[in-house]
């Protein structure tokens, strides 16, 4: 992908972004993470919360294994969606 670098840290904005794309809610992102609704609500917040290392892990995890690639650049930032893989994650 030119241009775009993968990157390990998400961003509240991703992560929203990327749970749109699955149709997911919080609560069936916090159960698939096995982290408390809380914490996850934390993480999508843009008041640039903290939350413990292990808990944004286990969500970007989740992510990955759903089909969900995160982005960025020095234009911005973006999620990529392996439709393929994203219908077996359902």
């Amino acid at each position: 992908m030119a241009g775009w670098e993968v990157i390990i840290m998400i961003t509240a904005r991703q992560s929203r972004a990327a749970r749109a794309l699955l149709g997911w809610t919080q609560q069936q992102l916090a159960d698939k993470a096995l982290v408390s609704l809380t914490a996850l609500k934390r993480l999508e917040s843009e008041k640039d919360l903290r939350v413990y290392e292990s808990t944004e892990d286990q969500v970007r995890r989740v992510f990955e294994d759903a089909g969900i690639t995160f982005l960025h650049s020095d234009k911005g930032e973006g999620v990529l969606i392996d439709v393929t893989k994203a219908k077996k994650a359902k």
